[in-house]
């Protein structure tokens, strides 16, 4: 075989392999997406399986996510101004979730976006480096989390970062 149709070839292969790569990483990423499912579709799909987990109102209720150097804060807080109704379920919820989640215990998210959402692994192999805060505030409550290992950080980062995602128009960035 002449050199030129080598490097062909060798050309070929590498990007043959690197299509590979980037594929298993999306698929890697998208595992808690359902087959044939848009971005669109995602969020609805995951907003369905968010009820039979979370007791507030999507509707009624937002979700923000701010990343900070150590981890982050989650918020959801009630969009009507004394909704005690979604008040009471929000914090509610929260209190167990920030118990689950210092025992390792990450089902409720893993069954709302997939045991494939970014970071979910690190955080349940992690969970006892990293800490989980329970505040109520006037709206909702607040989980804080906070770690010092940098790759913990990153996955709380990540896992952030994929709830945006899903949730859409429920969850916004916080500030």
């Amino acid at each position: 075989m002449n050199r030129t149709r080598r490097r062909t070839l060798a050309a070929g292969a590498g990007l043959t392999l690197a299509a590979a790569a980037t594929a298993i990483t999306l698929m890697a990423r998208d595992s808690q997406q359902d087959p044939g499912e848009g971005p669109g579709e995602r969020q609805t799909t995951v907003a369905e399986r968010g009820r039979a987990v979370m007791p507030f109102d999507l509707e009624q209720t937002t979700h923000r996510f701010t990343p900070t150097a150590t981890g982050g804060t989650q918020d959801v807080v009630a969009d009507q101004r004394g909704d005690a109704e979604q008040i009471d379920l929000i914090r509610a919820h929260l209190h167990e979730e920030a118990k689950a989640f210092r025992r390792g215990d990450f089902s409720d998210p893993a069954r709302i976006h997939g045991t494939g959402m970014p970071g979910l692994a690190e955080l349940r192999e992690g969970h006892d480096r990293f800490d989980v805060l329970y505040t109520e505030r006037a709206d909702g409550a607040t989980l804080t989390y906070a770690a010092e290992d940098p790759a913990l950080v990153t996955a709380l980062h990540d896992w952030f970062e994929a709830q945006l995602g899903d949730h859409g128009s429920h969850a916004e960035p916080g500030h």
